[in-house]
């Protein structure tokens, strides 16, 4: 890609009529439904205009991702962690096969999606950054946290944009009119710019607001240290050399503010206890800024990403889909690595973070074969047990049925049985059955088939923080410092001296909020986990210990990974082990894409672990596409459409 060369777009602008899109994204403040579209852009020039301005920009940057399937598309497919599912839909995103390109075609998220979403919320922060700067008022309200929050979040969608695709162009002012000319600046500028606004939005915003539902100095802080973070990986090492080590320290500052302010939540189970929309684990001093759903406007716009990681569970004998199963849309399956980089008896995390028992829900009789006719009571029974178990373990053969007798629930076999590790060989990935990641899932949704989510997604918490500062440390070669942080987070993640293993909830617990009244019967949900199942082991309420103390000694599944992969050095051991600890802290959480292609692990990664992606990625992938809508619409300075070489021009390498 030339990077100064100039061409031209046809770019139609529609920021008159932004007053009809501003939705709220706030906890208790829903616009009435008032017709709005014939203001002009007079409406911002006062402050009632910057303030709506604001909140319409809130919800374009950081919530309209959720409404379909982008996010998940663009951050957690053609990974290491997750791969396709039950269901091929966008599957072009995770294969990297030839029908991903410029053009994705035959699936929901085409390529175009989340570009022109992330330049339609930068025209909404232009016109905010703009409307607060020149308005004529002493208001504080606008003169400093409105566009304290325009700073801050174009800077969020430009770092969206420069993680994914390299250098973007950059738009900086709003648009009334057609423009015709544009400059595609270099990663190097864009960061730049992005850094430029946080360190603005920094300056004019304090940590008064409520957290996580609005920006605070502590968001920005967060954002601030990510964007220095990804300035010094390795994907832009090619220039980056002159600011790697003051950008470093500076994550490191950063970093610490933040931590000071937001402590990790004393369980990790904590985070995901959903139990009703706007609930109290929304709220937790952990969390920094979340995407903000409601009931009061999930009729507006919802978050879609509770059906993405679900298994189908319905279509087995003696099971019916219900509230608290989800609507399983089975997108994404985990890999093997999602499985195996977790030490399944010591962290917690895995079993907090999957589900793996579902209770029969419809009940009948069921004749595996080998046990006799069994009745099944719904509500009481075990209907599908996942065994996520060690690959040593050869108590099972690969079967849908329980053929280990040692292994009963209410004295009764159970009538589907999955096995990660089969004697056998076979694996999960012969069957469209998983444990299914439970984090986004919400059961206060208003019918069974409902996909209008009102659970907040979390964008940042304070654990991630402290994996930033590790990371930075990591590569200053402090490697000591590194761990202390590392250390922090995994140490949460032991388990506490009398804790129940077993013990298991998500977000099915939200189901008494529903409008729809279900019986307790048809819940598929229960509070347990195949824990003991899946390990093997006697019952046990000790406390673990996960503290890692020499860099020379890392965990035993962290030794495997670094041997399938081939690492020798400390540098590369270290940061293999920060992002598998990334993954086991932050499995699922829209991080994960970028993560790999900014230090350039993407391709090895998924080789290794995704099955779907491993024969067709290449190095070019680290970086997107630029969707071939957005080239077909530059023209050259002579006003006619460019040519496939100048095309070639624009567009990344390799595409």
């Amino acid at each position: 890609m030339k990077n100064k060369e100039k061409y031209f777009i046809r770019l139609f602008t529609a920021f008159v009529f932004i007053a009809s899109l501003l939705t709220s994204c706030t906890k208790d403040t829903f616009l009435d439904e008032e017709l709005k579209t014939q203001r002009n852009n007079d409406f911002f020039e006062t402050e009632d205009g910057v303030l709506q301005l604001a909140v319409g920009a809130y919800q374009r940057s950081l919530a309209a991702m959720f409404g379909n399937e982008e996010q998940f598309a663009t951050t957690n497919y053609g990974t290491d962690e997750f791969h396709v599912g039950g269901d091929a839909t966008n599957s072009s995103w995770n294969n990297y096969d030839a029908s991903f390109g410029p053009i994705v075609q035959t699936t929901r998220t085409t390529s175009d999606i989340p570009w022109d979403r992330y330049y339609v919320a930068i025209g909404m922060t232009n016109q905010l950054i703009s409307s607060a700067t020149n308005i004529e008022s002493t208001n504080p309200a606008v003169k400093r946290t409105a566009l304290g929050e325009g700073y801050f979040l174009r800077a969020y969608n430009y770092l969206k944009l420069v993680r994914q695709y390299g250098g973007v162009p950059l738009k900086l002012e709003p648009s009334s009119t057609v423009e015709l000319e544009f400059t595609r600046a270099s990663a190097e500028e864009v960061l730049a710019q992005v850094i430029s606004d946080l360190t603005q939005a920094y300056d004019l915003l304090d940590n008064s607001a409520q957290a996580p539902v609005k920006i605070t100095r502590d968001a920005v802080a967060h954002y601030l240290a990510k964007a220095y973070l990804t300035r010094a990986s390795e994907i832009n090492d090619s220039w980056n050399s002159g600011t790697k080590d003051a950008d470093l320290q500076r994550v490191v500052d950063l970093c610490d503010e933040v931590i000071a302010n937001h402590p990790l939540a004393p369980n990790f189970q904590d985070i995901w206890a959903y139990t009703e929309p706007d609930g109290a684990n929304e709220f937790l001093p952990e969390l920094i800024l979340s995407a903000q759903f409601s009931k009061a406007t999930h009729a507006a716009y919802s978050n879609f990403h509770h059906v993405a990681f679900t298994a189908r569970y319905d279509d087995l004998p003696m099971m019916r889909r219900d509230l608290t199963g989800m609507r399983p849309y089975s997108r994404l399956a985990p890999t093997y690595f999602a499985y195996d980089a977790y030490d399944k008896i010591n962290d917690s995390r895995f079993w907090k973070t999957f589900r793996t028992k579902h209770r029969v829900n419809r009940g009948g009789t069921f004749d595996d074969g080998t046990f006799g006719p069994v009745e099944y009571v719904p509500g009481v029974d075990l209907g599908i047990l996942y065994i996520i178990n060690s690959p040593e373990d050869d108590r099972f053969e690969f079967t849908k049925n329980n053929n280990n007798p040692d292994i009963l629930y209410n004295g009764k076999t159970i009538p589907h049985v999955y096995v990660a590790h089969a004697a056998d060989g076979v694996s999960l990935l012969a069957e469209p059955r998983f444990p299914s990641l439970s984090k986004h899932f919400d059961s206060a949704r208003n019918s069974i088939n409902d996909n209008r989510g009102m659970r907040d997604e979390i964008l940042a918490r304070s654990a991630e923080t402290y994996l930033m500062a590790a990371e930075a440390h990591i590569r200053m070669g402090t490697y000591a410092q590194a761990l202390a942080y590392i250390n922090e987070v995994r140490m949460r993640a032991a388990y506490q001296d009398g804790e129940d293993r077993s013990y298991y909830t998500d977000g099915a617990e939200a189901y008494p909020t529903s409008d729809f009244s279900q019986p307790f019967e048809h819940n598929s949900y229960m509070n347990e986990n195949s824990y003991y199942e899946s390990n093997n082991i006697p019952v046990t309420t000790a406390a673990t210990d996960l503290m890692v103390t020499s860099i020379s000694d890392l965990p035993e599944e962290d030794e495997a990974i670094i041997a399938k992969l081939g690492y020798a050095s400390d540098y590369d051991r270290m940061l293999c082990f920060l992002l598998n600890e990334r993954s086991r802290e932050l499995m699922g959480e829209w991080h994960r894409w970028e993560d790999l292609s900014r230090t350039l692990t993407l391709v090895e990664r998924t080789r290794a672990y995704n099955p779907g992606a491993a024969p067709f990625i290449q190095d070019y992938h680290v970086l997107r596409p630029i969707p071939q809508t957005f080239l077909d619409g530059v023209y050259s300075s002579e006003g006619a459409p460019l040519t496939p070489e100048q095309k070639d021009n624009i567009q990344n390498p390799g595409y």
